[in-house]
């Protein structure tokens, strides 16, 4: 079986993710192809997407957001994403058992003596009338459970009940409180009951591959892939990485010369590139992987984290960790500039090489 260092395997990675070149694409399709954007940080996507399209403005995905063609929902791990409206009206219901099963391990002890079930239906009308903050539907669910914090109810809530939050939360430069209401509300149409995992599972290799099941457990947040994968089997080919696991794949799906170039790439906040494995090493090194829990941006120099940048209204400034040749800051500074102009702003490029 063919093996395939980390090299290999983060080429793969830059090509299917988008960021060996910028692709001309509408933001919709890279959304979808993406399987969704981690969006926890309502900003964050723009620039995911800004590394990823040639010519992407904020304004495009700020109008698939107000019309109701991408949205802010709970997905893969338990965390909010930004995906298409067909991705949260089809990926909710398998993605379920995982979010109530995880909101339980969290609030198990704060949530004594709440039926969960008559949370939900407690919780649901007040969602479905008018977008409301989570906390609001806490205290005003909470009469019945005055032993609860509202906070928790409403985090419960968040998970119980399929819910979007509705612009101008997530819209470029707005800053917004996070209104829920229900999926079917917003959207229009019921979440689609759950399917088998097959489709998401060969969606993930395609913008993620190739990749072990353990990868795709890690990013999921699924348990019990195992009958989708041996369902597949025949339409998957298989791999090893350099520890010795099976990695599985599409057939046709690109797999770059290893000398292929990367440049520079700007990620925002928990871009899935970094969070989208249970092993990390063909884009991080383990030393850094807990920089990623903090929200850390990073920078990708030769396709891996090199350094982490934040943005000021007057400067980019950029922490090396990781010592590179002047060549490669040349190009990171010439990256950054472009960021800087995307932003609308005037300013220095600040490099700390560490």
């Amino acid at each position: 079986m063919t093996v395939l260092d980390n090299r290999a395997l983060n080429r793969a990675l830059l090509a299917r993710q988008l960021l060996d070149r910028r692709r001309v694409m509408p933001a919709l399709d890279a959304v979808e192809h993406l399987v969704g954007l981690q969006g926890q940080e309502p900003h964050e996507p723009y620039v995911g997407l800004w590394s990823r399209l040639d010519g992407f403005r904020p304004p495009e995905l700020a109008e698939l957001l107000e019309n109701r063609r991408v949205v802010r929902t709970l997905l893969m791990r338990r965390t909010i994403h930004l995906v298409s409206a067909a991705d949260c009206l089809a990926l909710r219901s398998l993605h379920q058992p995982m979010l109530e099963a995880r909101t339980y391990a969290v609030l198990r002890r704060r949530l004594e003596g709440v039926d969960l079930a008559e949370l939900r239906a407690a919780g649901q009308p007040h969602f479905e009338r008018e977008p409301r903050t989570l906390p609001d539907v806490g205290r005003a669910v909470g009469a019945r459970w005055p032993d609860v914090a509202p906070r928790d109810l409403g985090d419960a809530l968040s998970s119980l009940v399929p819910l979007v939050q509705v612009p101008p939360r997530g819209v470029w430069g707005v800053k917004a409180p996070a209104r829920n209401t229900t999926i079917e509300a917003w959207l229009g149409s019921p979440v689609s009951p759950a399917s088998s995992a097959d489709d998401l599972v060969l969606r993930y290799l395609r913008a993620f591959g190739p990749a072990s099941s353990s990868d795709i457990r890690a990013w999921s947040g699924l348990s019990g892939l195992r009958e989708s994968i041996q369902r597949l089997r025949p339409r998957l080919r298989s791999f090893r990485d350099v520890r010795g696991r099976e990695l599985l794949d599409v057939l046709d799906a690109p797999l770059p010369d290893p000398a292929t170039p990367a440049p520079p790439r700007f990620l925002p906040a928990f871009d899935n590139v970094v969070l989208g494995f249970d092993d990390r090493t063909r884009v991080i090194d383990n030393a850094h992987r807990g920089l990623s829990v903090a929200g850390a941006r990073f920078l990708l120099v030769d396709g891996r984290v090199a350094g982490t940048w934040t943005i000021t209204p007057d400067a980019l400034r950029v922490t090396m960790l990781t010592s590179q040749p002047a060549s490669e800051l040349d190009a990171v500074a010439a990256e950054g500039e472009d960021l800087l102009a995307w932003h609308g702003i005037q300013g220095r490029i600040v490099i700390d090489a560490g």
